[in-house]
C-alpha cells in the first residue's frame, strides 16, 4: 500500500515521516515560520511541555479535585493528540539533523531483544 493512502490505512515509519514533513512545511508557509534547526528542537519541547500537562490531566494531578470526581471530559482525547504531536516533532527534528530513526532504534533499543532468549 502506498503510503499516500488513506488514513485508515497502515504507515511506515518513513512514509509517516514524509507525511508530516509535507504538513509542517505546508503550516509553515501558511503562518511565515521558519523552520531553522533552533526551530525543531524548540517546538519538540514546547509539544512535550502540553503533553505532560494532558498526562498530569488524565492522572489526576492538575487543580485538586475532589476524591473519585472522573478525569475531566476530552482529557484522554487531549493526551492522545499530544502523544501525536510528540511524535510527528520528534520524527521533524530528527530528519532535519538526518537521524535515520529506525537505524537508531535497532541499535540503541531492539539490540536488547537477544536478551529475551538467554
Amino acid at each position: 500500500m502506498p503510503d499516500d493512502a488513506p488514513l485508515a490505512l497502515p504507515l511506515t515509519l518513513p512514509g509517516l515521516t514524509d507525511r508530516v514533513e509535507d504538513v509542517s512545511a505546508l503550516y509553515a508557509r501558511k503562518f511565515g515560520i521558519d523552520r531553522d534547526a533552533d526551530w525543531f528542537a524548540l517546538k519538540l519541547t514546547e509539544e512535550v511541555g502540553e503533553l505532560v500537562q494532558a498526562f498530569l490531566a488524565v492522572t489526576g494531578r492538575t487543580r485538586p479535585r475532589a476524591a473519585g470526581e472522573p478525569v475531566p471530559d476530552g482529557a484522554r482525547q487531549a493526551l492522545a493528540d499530544e502523544v501525536a504531536d510528540v511524535l510527528a516533532h520528534l520524527l521533524l527534528l530528527a530528519r532535519s539533523q538526518g537521524v535515520d530513526v529506525e537505524a537508531a532504534v535497532r541499535r540503541k533499543w531492539l539490540a536488547w531483544e537477544s536478551e529475551f532468549d538467554g
